[in-house]
């Protein structure tokens, strides 16, 4: 944000200037009335231009109990009180009513309000002065200034340059201008205007402050750095020269030195809003999320009405997978400032992972309606193209955005991840490989590294594509979850030792009779999506996608059980709101399918609540579906993906917890699908699916790839494809890097026997 110089004196006098000497003489247009004398205000003045303010008011004030309405005695002792800073503003307001055609009464008003920010009511009164002075400087520059307080920055431009034009030595002026071309985005004009003010006033850190936000516009990045540290050795405590310094390393890739600047700014200036928003913002880009959401409340207290706090921190509360509170936070900066538009992408990503797609578009649109231009906007929307299965619509939006911008780095990524790239997309190479060569945020450097990972798959450079998806595992820890492999093992013993075949039968009295849901559970990457595809093909069945519900079913019924309480007496209220949220989202269809693959864990829970439901459990290659895990970017699995031995331990729990199933379930509620004879026999196992389910035949699922649906998850490119069997031994392709998978080929195949 550009620095303001401190405010100049109020105006006196007749002189044209802030408050000089008047030497006696009054303004052609003042009549006194018949008992004052000019000596006698004379002596007033005198007492004011001699620092004499105490004395200077009393005597105003004696004065005005004889002559409430002489307007020269309350311009005088209007000048006293600023002096002295004290309340003038009742004083200001009678002088300019009772000197009407006095230019400088007018003035001294707009000025008092000016420096209050009551920006609307300041243009008033200076707008008066002007008509009676047009050539004042001091009012131009102040109506210039209320101009753009009201955010018209447009139209101060001309009343700044009015003013250079009477006065061209005004540093105030020259500034000012600089800093409406910066909010106009004319940033080598901004330069001009502030280089010559330093011309003016050349130690004068608040113009190096500016200098060093135009230079950081216009990418002189370095020359940028070298004015905020020339502002901050001449004025040390400035905290708005720390806090550009921040933005200039932040723009510059040094990210912690960053860190360091804005905490420095925060140290010197605690309520300070905007280095309270820039710290979270670089937090984040550290990866350090949770200790930005503090500092987007703290910024929220002291200033509850700026819009970009509120988008700051629904954005943080997304990636923190909070979604419902994003949601609240992005609404609220747009209840603040309709036509935010990074509120409205905000938003977006939000409702999508709600699934509720056609909301996620209406603000994508609002988004480009107020930036046609926004290329997160674009390449958003090419992804919800991409969901609805329009990948050449998706790819003309992700070139789109890339022309705008060539070092867009999701724009690369989303074109990767949503056709085959072959060795003839050089170009694409040649970006993303310079792109990744830069010190980029960390989320941008996570999905240009698992899309190069991606493109050196696709053309069989196994050893390149891998190391891609080391850095980019790599970087992803840095965001700071970590995996904890006892809490997993002590939630598997804790469910194992709740769910037996004699505890489901008891709570029979209190299950749904509904056989509405059907759930697809497994590893992810194990063929959910194409399962879930191919069943959704069916008139009967709708596809629900990932439900996020048992998790936090099985948590409130853990509580329950360690209270002492009767966990049977939850079951009803289960049943009933999973019912309706799946009705929310399908209508009146037969069957709804949950595919979140985790609820491989709660299958016990699930068969306890629903026991005409089904359930599904995919299972595939151990090392292909860990390898598959390893090589995707997702946005909501555990932090076990991003390293080979914890996945490895995770598979193990996994096979832990279906092993169990298998014991206690009926063999009627559970059945078990390998992906690769899915793969192999699509008709014969989609039949069995189908009659599992309580579904007749329809040919319609052997043309599963044409079913039009949304689909959001890292398979809905793959899931529109014909079944091929080239996603089976897939493994091999990194046999020498799988060593801490290795030893799942035994356990896996035992489970699958057993």
């Amino acid at each position: 944000m550009a620095a303001k110089p401190g405010r100049n004196e109020l105006c006196f006098c007749g002189s044209g200037k802030r408050f000089k000497h008047c030497h006696g003489g009054l303004p052609p247009v003042v009549s006194l009335p018949q008992v004052l004398s000019s000596q006698q205000i004379g002596a007033l003045v005198a007492l004011v231009d001699q620092g004499r303010l105490g004395e200077a008011e009393i005597s105003t004030r004696s004065a005005l109990k004889s002559h409430p309405d002489a307007g020269i005695l309350w311009k005088i002792l209007s000048v006293a009180l600023v002096r002295q800073v004290k309340d003038a503003l009742p004083a200001l307001r009678r002088a300019a009513e009772l000197l009407p055609h006095d230019a400088e009464a007018h003035r001294n008003l707009g000025a008092a309000l000016h420096d209050q920010g009551q920006w609307a009511a300041a243009l008033d009164s200076l707008r008066q002065a002007l008509a009676l002075e047009p050539d004042d400087a001091d009012a131009l520059v102040d109506a210039a200034d209320a101009m753009r307080g009201l955010g018209r920055a447009r139209d101060a431009v001309p009343l700044y340059q009015r003013a250079l034009l009477r006065s061209p030595e005004l540093p105030e002026a020259q500034n000012n201008l600089g800093n409406a071309f910066l909010e106009l985005g004319q940033y080598a004009s901004a330069l001009g205007c502030y280089q010559r003010a330093l011309g003016l006033k050349p130690q004068d850190a608040q113009i190096l402050c500016n200098l060093s936000n135009a230079l950081r516009h216009l990418g002189r990045l370095e020359e940028a750095a070298a004015a905020s540290r020339q502002a901050i050795g001449l004025e040390p405590g400035l905290s708005v020269a720390h806090n550009n310094l921040g933005l200039v390393l932040a723009a510059l890739g040094r990210r912690a030195e960053a860190v360091t600047s804005y905490r420095q700014a925060l140290q010197l200036n605690p309520a300070y809003v905007e280095a309270l928003n820039n710290l979270g913002n670089v937090l984040r880009d550290l990866g350090e999320r949770r200790g930005a959401v503090p500092l987007y409340a703290q910024a929220i207290g002291l200033d509850p009405a700026r819009a970009e706090t509120h988008c700051n921190l629904g954005n943080v509360l997304f990636e923190l997978r909070q979604t419902d509170d994003a949601v609240a936070s992005y609404r609220q900066a747009l209840a603040l400032q309709p036509d935010y538009a990074a509120a409205h992408l905000g938003l977006a990503f939000a409702l999508r992972q709600q699934r509720r797609p056609a909301d996620a578009q209406v603000s994508c649109q609002a988004a480009l309606a107020s930036d046609p231009n926004y290329v997160e906007a674009l390449a958003f929307l090419g992804e919800l193209r991409a969901d609805s299965g329009q990948f050449d619509e998706a790819q003309k939006l992700f070139q789109r955005a890339l022309e705008i911008n060539p070092d867009f780095s999701f724009a690369l990524a989303s074109i990767a991840t949503h056709r085959k790239m072959t060795r003839d997309d050089t170009q694409w190479l040649r970006g993303a490989e310079a792109l990744a060569a830069k010190q980029l945020p960390l989320g941008q450097e996570i999905s240009l590294r698992y899309a190069l990972g991606k493109y050196f798959d696709d053309v069989r450079q196994y050893d390149e594509a891998f190391n891609q998806y080391r850095q980019a595992n790599e970087l992803t820890k840095r965001y700071g979850i970590k995996y904890n492999r006892a809490n997993l093992t002590e939630r598997i013993d804790q469910i194992i030792g709740s769910f037996d075949t004699a505890l489901m039968h008891a709570w029979r009295d209190r299950a749904s009779p509904s056989a509405l849901p059907v759930f697809i559970v497994g590893m992810p990457r194990s063929g959910t999506s194409l399962t879930e595809q191919i069943l959704a093909s069916h008139p009967a069945v709708f596809g629900g996608g990932e439900v996020t519900y048992w998790n936090g079913a099985y948590d409130a019924y853990r509580q329950a059980e360690l209270e002492g309480k009767a966990a049977a007496q939850l079951i009803p209220g289960m049943a009933s709101r999973y019912l309706e949220h799946l009705a929310s989202l399908s209508g009146a269809a037969p069957r709804v399918v949950d595919k979140m693959p985790a609820n491989f864990m709660y299958a016990g829970l699930i068969h306890a609540v629903f026991p005409q439901a089904r359930i599904i459990h995919m299972q595939r290659h151990p090392l292909d579906t860990c390898l598959s895990i390893y090589f995707q970017n997702f946005f909501n699995i555990g932090p076990y993906a991003n390293d080979l031995d914890d996945l490895a331990h995770y598979y193990t729990e996994y096979l832990r917890i279906t092993r169990r199933w298998r014991a206690v379930l009926p063999a009627t509620t559970l059945l078990e699908v390998p992906y690769e004879a899915l793969i192999e026999d699509q008709e014969g196992w989609t039949r069995r699916m189908l009659e599992f389910i309580g579904l007749p035949w329809d040919p319609k699922c052997l043309d599963f790839h044409q079913t039009d649906r949304v689909v959001i998850t890292a398979s809905k490119w793959q899931v529109r494809q014909k079944i091929t069997a080239t996603s089976a031994g897939r493994w091999r392709n990194y046999e020498k890097y799988v060593a801490p998978l290795q030893h799942l080929m035994n356990p896996a195949a035992d489970s699958r026997r057993s």
